[in-house]
């Protein structure tokens, strides 16, 4: 079994009205000795937006912003700009979050050339009802926990009238697979895959309706072990390896006081990254600190960014959805335990 070290709450909450509520869930950039942390930063009545601090080395606060770089601007992310991740394709910075609006929450895109000024493209995951998703899916072999976790059965009329199907954990690959652009998303319970974009221009209605009449050929990873056995969700942006893509990701199982979240770890192929070639059967780490344990919303690792130093993946996660933890773990022996756990 890997062995990973906590290393302890890296932000807490501060008296400013953006972040009394909570920080959590951070993407990550390294730059050279630093790290650029943009977190998300929760205000009293669970309205979210993005906060900035850079860090000196993997641990070390060096500067953070007493305001927030990216706030709700439009109508689709109204009540929230919710946990950002961070890649760098084509000498341009994307980052994705979830796009609130207090009743969809839907994957997001905006980008930068410099890290400071931001361009927000709007929702860019499908646009549709439970109901449109069940039309176009019944023809394939879609898990049936999808209406566990999807059905309007328990919504008022006035919810339903408004609600789209959730499309969360948008995250790109750090770079383009055979010239094109390359994402994760989730709908519950598993994680899917769009791995044919040539631009973003293309993820019209036309391209999402086509997508769901083969949507189990699009799902890259689900449910297995007991640990992620309720649902799992992307978490950290791919990493590159000479093995593979490492994904570190989110897994989820229910106890008799509700969900735990969990971190994990899977590699998928590196030319074909719909196709998982190993997977660890236990978590890479869960909550067992206190940190961790009793928060916002306890029981709660979930990991958005790393940051690799020589052999080191630090891994940046919001804990118990209330403050910012980090973990590492030594990068080559986590290669090497996850191929004695091939699929």
């Amino acid at each position: 079994m890997i062995k990973v070290k906590k290393e302890g709450v890296l932000l807490y909450k501060t008296n400013l009205d953006f972040e009394s509520e909570g920080v959590l869930n951070p993407a990550t950039m390294r730059d050279g000795e630093y790290v650029h942390l943009f977190y998300r930063a929760v205000a009293k009545g669970n309205r979210s937006s993005i906060g900035y601090c850079k860090l000196n080395g993997p641990l070390e606060v060096l500067e953070r912003y007493e305001r927030p770089v990216i706030s709700p601007d439009y109508e689709y992310e109204s009540q929230g700009v919710e946990d950002p991740r961070l890649v760098k394709i084509d000498y341009e910075y994307f980052l994705s979050y979830t796009a609130y609006d207090g009743v969809n929450a839907m994957g997001a895109l905006a980008l930068s050339k410099d890290l400071i000024y931001w361009h927000k493209l709007g929702v860019i995951v499908p646009q549709i009802t439970y109901n449109e998703f069940i039309n176009f899916t019944q023809d394939s072999q879609v898990n049936k926990n999808y209406v566990r976790y999807n059905s309007e059965a328990n919504l008022t009329k006035e919810e339903k009238k408004n609600m789209l199907l959730w499309d969360k954990n948008l995250i790109f690959f750090p770079r383009r697979i055979n010239n094109k652009l390359c994402f994760l998303h989730r709908i519950r319970p598993e994680i899917q895959i769009v791995v044919a974009v040539e631009n973003l221009n293309q993820l019209t209605t036309e391209f999402w309706k086509d997508y769901f009449l083969n949507f189990h050929k699009y799902v890259v990873l689900s449910p297995k072990h007991e640990h992620e056995i309720s649902y799992i969700g992307a978490g950290c942006p791919p990493i590159e390896t000479e093995f593979g893509w490492l994904l570190i990701y989110h897994g989820v199982h229910d106890n008799a006081n509700g969900h735990v979240y969990s971190a994990c770890a899977a590699l998928l192929d590196l030319e074909n990254p719909e196709i998982e070639l190993a997977r660890l059967p236990y978590p890479l780490f869960k909550p067992e600190e206190i940190w961790e344990l009793k928060g916002e919303v306890n029981n709660v690792c979930f990991p958005t960014g790393t940051a690799l130093f020589d052999d080191t993946l630090y891994i940046y996660y919001g804990a118990a959805d209330e403050r910012i933890a980090t973990a590492s773990v030594n990068m080559s022996e986590l290669l090497q335990e996850l191929l004695l756990n091939k699929i």
